[in-house]
C-alpha cells in the first residue's frame, strides 16, 4: 500500500515501486484504502472480461425474451418513437 503522502513525496516512482511484485497498488488516505492503480495491461485485462460477462448477461435477456432485436433502420426508428 501507498499512502497519499508518500504518493505526493516519490510521486509516480512509489507506483511503479508498488507494482514491481503485485498486480495492483492500492493508495491510502488517511489510513483507509482510497485508490486503486492497476497497470494498462491488466486494466485492459479486466475491462475486457467485464465487456464480456455484459454481452453473455445481454444474450441471456434476449433468450429470457426480455429485449428485442432491431434488425433494420425502420424497426430502430421505431423503436426511438416509442420512447
Amino acid at each position: 500500500m501507498i499512502t497519499a503522502n508518500e504518493l505526493k513525496i516519490k510521486g509516480i516512482k512509489a507506483i511503479d515501486q508498488e507494482l514491481t511484485d503485485k498486480n495492483e497498488a492500492i493508495i491510502t488516505h488517511r489510513g483507509k484504502p482510497k485508490y486503486i492503480v492497476l497497470d494498462i495491461e491488466k486494466y485492459d485485462q479486466i475491462r475486457a472480461l467485464e465487456l464480456d460477462l455484459l454481452y453473455l448477461q445481454a444474450q441471456e435477456e434476449i433468450q429470457a425474451g426480455k429485449a428485442k432485436r432491431i434488425g433494420t433502420k425502420e424497426e430502430l426508428e421505431d423503436h426511438f418513437k416509442s420512447l
